[in-house]
């Protein structure tokens, strides 16, 4: 029992430690100690001390709804990735690929280039235009890969391949037509939050804890899925309601992180291979420790951002590009050498 639960402590533990690092590094360092008070003045209804009044503006105003809205996207994105790696049986699959990114970016650049963070829905316009594109480009694929009453994976993933292609074939046409609001799209492109303070935290936390959840309830199904499609179904698994639910739940999950935190890519690729490579290949521990996980690495490439160039900020994206693209191609020449699974 104390065996099984090491990883899940180990995780938590890096977890709380990142979270800290978090909301205390940025333009203005907050020590942990002023941290801890402000946390204890808060909890207990008393005021701040006045030499912590700055300290706690920047920490509950902005330092950490941006964490915690780090952290929900990067466990949104690394369970969602365990999930579809499973699914697909393919070790290179990731939450891109069934266009949930590229529909969240053509939904984005739509908003942005229409003038819509300029109604009466504000700013929060371009994250409702991304998660509202990302949904339908998921039912569009499901749809055009259903064959009868089932969805063949190889149609899935082609189906995926070609509606991403067109979407983004969309977004770069209309970034090259827009002017005004061409910087921001393309930092909201390479991964940066669209919206401060706990709105988007709010708004997207029910939508990825809701994916989360389901996407827990499918460890089983998934390690069956490992055997073959054919095999599953000889066991008795429902194979199309799992993969729908799989689907949907993943989808669902990538595209409010994506909607809110911009296109962050590699998470959802790297953090559940380093899960099966250190605690085995159960989908009922991948998936939770992927979740975990992946908000850990998140939050510290959201750190790095802030620092490697500061006071200037890099989008995190390019951060995570910069680790995971050199962790694919070492991937892909694994993949080509032997078995994955």
């Amino acid at each position: 029992m104390k065996h099984a639960a090491r990883p899940y402590l180990l995780n938590l533990l890096l977890l709380a430690a990142a979270l800290l690092l978090s909301v205390a590094v940025g333009s203005v360092f907050i020590p942990p100690g002023s941290i801890a008070r402000l946390f204890a003045a808060h909890l207990t209804g008393q005021a701040a001390p006045a030499a912590l009044q700055t300290f706690e503006v920047i920490l509950f105003s902005l330092r950490l709804p941006r964490t915690l809205l780090v952290a929900l996207a990067g466990a949104g994105l690394a369970g969602s990735g365990a999930a579809y790696q499973g699914l697909f049986r393919n070790p290179l699959a990731d939450p891109y690929l069934v266009g949930v990114a590229s529909g969240a970016g053509l939904g984005a650049i739509l908003a942005m280039t229409g003038g819509a963070s300029r109604t009466f829905l504000g700013l929060a316009a371009v994250p409702m235009a991304a998660f509202a594109g990302a949904l339908i480009t998921v039912w569009l694929v499901y749809q055009m890969a259903r064959v009868g009453r089932s969805v063949p994976t190889t149609n899935l993933i082609l189906a995926g391949v070609a509606v991403s292609a067109f979407a983004t074939a969309l977004t770069s046409f209309l970034m090259l037509l827009s002017t005004g609001e061409l910087r921001r799209a393309i930092v909201w492109l390479m991964g940066g939050a669209s919206l401060s303070g706990w709105q988007p935290v709010l708004a997207s936390l029910p939508y990825i804890t809701l994916g989360l959840a389901a996407l827990l309830t499918t460890g089983h199904a998934l390690n069956v899925f490992q055997f073959g499609e054919e095999q599953a179904k000889q066991l008795g698994l429902p194979v199309e309601s799992v993969r729908l639910l799989v689907v949907a739940a993943a989808s669902l999950t990538t595209a409010a992180a994506v909607s809110f935190a911009g296109i962050i890519g590699f998470i959802g690729l790297i953090v559940p291979h380093v899960v099966r490579f250190l605690w085995g290949g159960d989908y009922r521990r991948i998936l939770p420790l992927s979740a975990i996980g992946g908000a850990t690495v998140l939050l510290l490439a959201d750190v790095l951002a802030r620092v490697l160039m500061a006071p200037q900020e890099l989008p995190v994206g390019i951060i995570t590009a910069l680790g995971g693209a050199p962790f694919f191609l070492w991937l892909l020449r694994r993949a080509r050498q032997q078995s994955f699974w």
